[in-house]
């Protein structure tokens, strides 16, 4: 991702209707795998610690660590989230020792890479055994679009490639799902039908009132999968995984 997206992202991050909804999933996520209160937990990817930040405080519990390609983006998670330890590091090549954390995260994270196998290898080799991996990442390579370009994107992905990809590194109890599903009409438009010259990603702040329908829309969504239920379309693909014990 180049520098102008990690400033666009320190801005809009805490706010833009995305981000609550992806950090949704990740706790979720880890909740639902039993992550433990005092658990050591790897943000593999941190961008500029808005993750780290939002969940630190609905679980103050869980002792985090941050990674990230982005010396900028390094920087300004430690100036968000002070207290919490940010290290310059490729997902490919972690610097921490084999099972040192109880959870790894990578949100949307391992499309950027050549060879997200060797990254699952990683994230693998770090994890205590029982631990969880949480995964995000973007749908459908027909979904290819200016938005990729400026976060330089490597791939999309499908459920399906997604789980062989984290089964082929040894995990088990890999489950996942599609989100981004209600509004993924208006993104397809966006993207295919009404891009300009000028559209660099989608990651910016938008007016107050569609703010409001895409949060009402994550709202809905979040109480499907809470119930139990999984979204089979969507522009983004999240998956849990379990290295076994």
């Amino acid at each position: 991702m180049n520098s102008d997206e990690y400033l666009k992202l320190a801005e809009v991050e805490d706010r833009m209707w995305y981000f609550p909804s992806l950090h949704w999933h990740v706790r979720h996520g880890l909740e639902r795998g039993g992550l433990a209160d005092a658990a050591d937990v790897l943000d593999a990817g941190c961008g500029t610690g808005g993750l780290v930040l939002r969940l630190r405080t609905q679980r103050p519990a869980w002792r985090w660590t941050g990674i990230d390609f982005s010396a900028l983006g390094v920087e300004l998670a430690r100036r968000r989230v002070p207290g919490v330890t940010f290290e310059e590091a490729s997902i490919t090549a972690l610097p921490q020792g084999d099972a040192t954390f109880d959870a790894v995260v990578s949100a949307d994270v391992i499309c950027q890479v050549d060879d997200p196998a060797v990254a699952l290898a990683e994230f693998f080799r770090v994890l205590r055994p029982g631990g969880i991996v949480v995964i995000n990442v973007p749908a459908y390579m027909w979904m290819w679009s200016y938005h990729d370009d400026s976060c330089q994107t490597k791939r999309r992905y499908t459920r399906p490639e997604l789980a062989g990809l984290l089964r082929g590194a040894g995990f088990e109890d890999v489950r996942t799902t599609h989100w981004n599903a209600l509004p993924f009409p208006l993104l397809w438009a966006k993207r295919k039908i009404f891009r300009t010259a000028h559209d660099t990603s989608d990651v910016k702040p938008y007016p107050a009132v569609l703010e409001a329908g895409f949060n009402a829309a994550m709202a809905l969504e979040h109480a499907w999968v809470r119930a139990g239920g999984r979204w089979a379309w969507g522009s983004s693909v999240f998956a849990t995984a379990r290295k076994p014990k």
